[in-house]
């Protein structure tokens, strides 16, 4: 049982990322829990609705997505998803190369899994 989540929540983590790559808004928010809490390298977290805005607003841009995950952690109905994100991005109009260790947070409800929190911590540069 442990496998066959695993295997779903990582291929909802490829429809997330592909989803932001292409400026597929809707099928981003379709992936999201209404709970949302999505914090971004800088420590700002945004809800569903203001990361929803600022994606169609165009605040943020994704150009290039890296998301290699170390592992799956599952209990009950929660999923954590550990690994990195690495990303080319435009976001308040300046572009930036982003290198983060990577925490997502996947529940299930009704027997569909969401994205109900993402938090991302800079990593630190190679000396």
């Amino acid at each position: 049982m442990t496998a066959q989540v695993e295997a779903t929540i990582r291929a909802l983590e490829e429809d997330r990322y592909t989803a932001m790559n292409s400026g597929n808004i809707d099928a981003f928010v379709a992936l999201a829990h209404p709970d949302l809490a999505y914090t971004h390298s800088n420590a700002v977290t945004d809800t569903l609705d203001s990361y929803r805005e600022k994606l169609r607003s165009g605040y943020y841009v994704y150009h290039r997505i890296d998301h290699p995950i170390e592992r799956i952690l599952v209990s009950g109905d929660t999923a954590v998803v550990v690994g990195e994100m690495r990303a080319d991005i435009t976001a308040g109009g300046t572009r930036k190369t982003l290198a983060n260790k990577a925490l997502a947070v996947w529940v299930r409800e009704d027997d569909r899994w969401l994205l109900l929190a993402y938090q991302p911590t800079v990593l630190p540069e190679p000396n």
